[in-house]
């Protein structure tokens, strides 16, 4: 590649002048926008070397920045292909297909490196979690998963074979393709497909534990709604459906994307759930569910190889606020599973105080039984890892 090293050189210095307190697309968005000498192929090449970059998590802190961009290439990349000229031969001659013989080269190359420290939380794992397993899969970009809707399939495998894009079928329902795939232009997303995790939408087999007729449901922290539109096709038409959000621009997006995906008749609420939300939200005051659905704000970090960003940067002490923010939301929330009605508590965390240890305090309140508990190991299938729990209200 003609401009490696000048895209290394333009890398380091969008990384010394990061700090993290953005995502770093969101970044590289403004920063490319004020220096326009950047064209397409540019901003591509310098968006993977920084995201490379941070796959590293904690590992490579040791190093230069510019030395860590080279390792980084080397582990992330199963070819060395375009970036063989930032390469001495025995990096060359070494470049393995098997990424633990290219972790074992790197190790002998640099004895600072330190791979076991690319996530070095694995004392605060879920326990069911194969630690380096998990921490090795930072280094490689999970895949876009998509969710065909009810009566579709047929016509979304037309459409991109059509197109001729790769994709892997999963399931009866879900389809995996390389990150980065085209599909605005080939599918009515929300209408045909939903783009959803893979893990995400395991979480609706949970919905299968269900043993009573669901008709109203509450996404208590909806975000983009994809829970919602999974639930809705998961217990069918009837369901009525309530969302609410602490962002009123979140469910304004929500609602663009209700639309494309014909949701009718729901309601839609911006509530503070952390504070007393049935003093200030009339419609929420009395109103009780048969499914209340709490994707839990978290860490996140179960999606850490998609914005590996935050794996760098994230520090212990920065956990304690979402398990009290969870804590008091879900003692807030609580009331309003109607009795013998269901709780889905959801995260999108590994980590054993935002999963189990939050179980084990839901359970303890009275009248709450588990169902079933599950932890989704997304990252053994190039996808996030979740986790969902269960819960019915018996008195």
């Amino acid at each position: 590649m003609k401009y490696a090293h000048q895209y290394i050189k333009s890398a380091v210095l969008l990384l010394e002048s990061y700090d993290g307190s953005v995502p770093l697309a969101a970044f590289l968005k403004n920063h490319f926008s004020q220096h326009k000498k950047f064209g397409s192929k540019d901003r591509k090449y310098i968006a993977q070397l920084c995201y490379n970059y941070f796959r590293l998590g904690h590992a490579a802190k040791k190093l230069s920045r510019e030395e860590g961009i080279r390792v980084a290439v080397f582990l992330t990349s199963d070819t060395v292909e375009e970036w063989i000229e930032l390469f001495p031969e025995n990096w060359i001659s070494n470049w393995s297909a098997e990424l633990n013989d290219r972790i074992s080269f790197i190790a002998t190359v640099h004895p600072a490196f330190d791979i076991n420290q690319l996530f070095p939380f694995q004392d605060l794992l879920s326990n069911e979690i194969d630690a380096t397993a998990f921490s090795v899969s930072h280094l490689t970009q999970p895949d876009l998963f998509i969710r065909v809707r009810p009566g579709r399939f047929q016509k979304v495998i037309g459409k991109l074979t059509a197109a001729k894009l790769i994709f892997h079928q999963l399931s009866e329902t879900t389809l995996s393709l390389p990150n980065g795939t085209k599909l605005e232009d080939v599918l009515e997303i929300e209408k045909d497909v939903v783009i959803q995790d893979y893990s995400s939408q395991k979480v609706g087999e949970l919905f299968n534990a269900i043993s009573e007729k669901i008709t109203t449901v509450w996404d208590c922290c909806a975000a983009s709604g994809g829970k919602s539109i999974l639930a809705k096709d998961l217990l069918g038409e009837q369901l009525q459906v309530t969302v609410s959000d602490l962002r009123a621009s979140i469910l304004h997006n929500l609602n663009l994307r209700f639309q494309r995906a014909g949701m009718v008749g729901y309601k839609t609420y911006v509530a503070d759930l952390s504070d007393n939300f049935r003093a200030t939200v009339a419609g929420l005051k009395d109103a009780t569910f048969d499914l209340v659905i709490f994707d839990a704000p978290c860490s996140g970090s179960g999606t850490w190889s998609r914005s590996p960003e935050q794996l760098y940067y994230f520090k212990k002490p920065k956990l304690e606020p979402f398990l009290q923010l969870q804590q008091q939301i879900v003692k807030n929330i609580l009331p309003s599973v109607k009795k013998e009605g269901y709780l889905l508590y959801i995260t999108c965390s590994v980590f054993a105080g935002e999963n189990e240890a939050m179980a084990a305090f839901i359970q303890a309140n009275p009248g709450f039984t588990l169902i079933k508990q599950h932890l989704i190991k997304g990252y053994a299938e190039k996808a996030d890892t979740m986790f969902a729990a269960l819960f019915r209200k018996t008195a």
